[in-house]
């Protein structure tokens, strides 16, 4: 159990930073990042997060380019079994976003968080995303399909 909790330090140490910035909403809200998404943006996608890519296939435009309300769809990985979503609510410069979203921060709502575009050819395959309880861009690299955009 030290060994844990040792590790959670050191991991939230190495992205310690200035606690300036956004931060999540402190309740205890255990909505899940789809259901959120569907409910912020009115896209009608149902599953796990990662399938909403191939689920808009047909129904919904899908970009490479951000755009207000769009849905960035992240892809499955060790540490997102499931995928996830989250809202595009502001662009705030080329490779940068400002997101709405559930559960990245375990049971809370988080607004206005930045996403970066870290993707070597800048078309949002690779982001990085802001983890506030360190208050600071997480370390960590996320692989994403692109964004479901709100319209059909």
């Amino acid at each position: 159990m030290r060994a844990i909790v040792l590790l959670a330090v050191l991991l939230l140490s190495a992205c310690a930073g200035s606690r300036q910035g956004p931060s999540y909403v402190t309740g205890s809200d255990s909505t899940e990042c789809a259901p959120f998404a569907r409910a912020e943006t009115g896209i009608d996608l149902h599953g796990d997060a990662a399938d909403w890519w191939p689920e808009a296939r047909g129904h919904y435009g899908r970009s490479q380019v951000p755009e207000r309300n769009a849905v960035l769809v992240f892809k499955r990985g060790p540490s997102l079994p499931y995928g996830h979503v989250s809202v595009v609510r502001k662009l705030d410069g080329p490779r940068r976003i400002l997101v709405d979203q559930a559960n990245w921060v375990h049971h809370k709502i988080s607004r206005g968080e930045p996403v970066i575009d870290v993707s070597p050819n800048n078309d949002w395959t690779q982001v990085r995303v802001w983890w506030s309880p360190a208050g600071t861009m997480g370390a960590t690299v996320y692989s994403t399909y692109g964004f479901v955009l709100p319209h059909r």
